[in-house]
């Protein structure tokens, strides 16, 4: 059994291969590059990108991540595209031939097919002197010294390097497109990074109860009131203006300093002024002020009147928190 000591060192050699290789494709940029991302950002079509094997699963990444970006992307494995999915290609559309070898049967049969639709193609291929490289309009050198494979065999650093070409040209298309954070809520309505871009306060506080007592409210009522409404605290209001808070945490202490407290009432026993927040504001705007006090809840207003309460359970639940 391996110790320890070599299966880290195997590993640490693995990312130091391919940390090398990444570095390097900065000096492998040439204008081909730039033209091929001006040629994206300026077509009418989308992006199709193929590939075969292991560069198949990378394309589909770089799909994802184009469409994320405001690119619209599709993947067509090269295999399927001679066996009937060559219709996929419309007449505007781009296409990225992923390969390492740039010499596969399935991109030799390809090819010629896509030239002579006049489509523009572009290869991301480590082998520049390839049957690809020469077929294609623009090439972006991926080439890399080695897998990180001993045998050298298994796509592992150039399946890294096809990577973070995508990467490239998914972040240079952004930034031609102006894409923003709101865009970026746009096309992730459903996840986590959306919802703290586009969430706001009152798309939580509307799904929770409204607790709210007067400054004249008996304890014996605030009490019921807080554990009717089940979020841990109530709102004191005068002409539904924010005048004060009551929490659990402020019962327990009324309860430790007096025996006899059926005569008090909520101007008695609440914190004066408490946090709150706009209900246009944005839930993570909520996070960070809760963050920041170390607190559990915040007290919602509209145009300076009461509207509700936001909790932290609010924030977990929708994975903002």
């Amino acid at each position: 059994m391996n110790s320890i000591e070599s299966i880290l060192k195997t590993a640490r050699k693995t990312i130091d291969l391919e940390r090398d290789a990444i570095a390097n494709l900065s000096a492998l940029l040439t204008d081909d590059f730039a033209n091929a991302v001006s040629l994206i950002y300026n077509s009418k079509g989308r992006v199709v990108i193929t590939g075969i094997g292991k560069s198949a699963i990378i394309a589909n990444k770089i799909v994802a991540t184009l469409n994320s970006t405001g690119t619209p992307s599709v993947f067509m494995h090269a295999a399927d595209a001679i066996h009937g999915d060559l219709g996929l290609i419309l007449q505007d559309d781009v296409v990225i031939f992923i390969s390492k070898s740039g010499n596969t049967p399935e991109i030799k049969v390809l090819l010629p097919l896509i030239k002579n639709a006049k489509n523009k193609m572009v290869a991301i291929t480590g082998n520049t002197d390839s049957f690809l490289a020469k077929q294609s309009h623009y090439v972006l050198n991926a080439y890399v010294e080695q897998e990180a494979c001993p045998n050298n065999l298994a796509p592992t650093t150039s399946t890294t390097a096809q990577l973070v070409i995508g990467d490239a040209l998914a972040i240079c298309l952004l930034e031609l497109r102006g894409f923003s954070s709101k865009d970026f809520a746009k096309y992730h309505p459903g996840g986590a990074l959306g919802k703290r871009l586009y969430l706001r306060v009152s798309d939580l506080s509307s799904v929770n109860e409204k607790p709210m007592v007067t400054l004249t409210t008996s304890a014996k009522d605030i009490i019921v009131e807080i554990s009717e409404k089940m979020l841990g605290v109530t709102a004191v209001v005068d002409q539904n203006k924010i005048v004060g808070i009551i929490t659990d945490g402020d019962l327990r202490r009324m309860l430790t300093k007096s025996d006899e407290f059926t005569h008090l009432t909520a101007k008695d026993i609440m914190s004066a002024n408490p946090k709150r927040i706009e209900e246009n504001a944005m839930a993570v705007d909520a996070m960070e002020l809760m963050e920041e006090h170390g607190i559990s809840q915040l007290l919602v207003e509209k145009n300076g009147n009461y509207a509700g309460v936001v909790h932290i359970h609010n924030l977990i639940k929708e994975g903002i928190l």
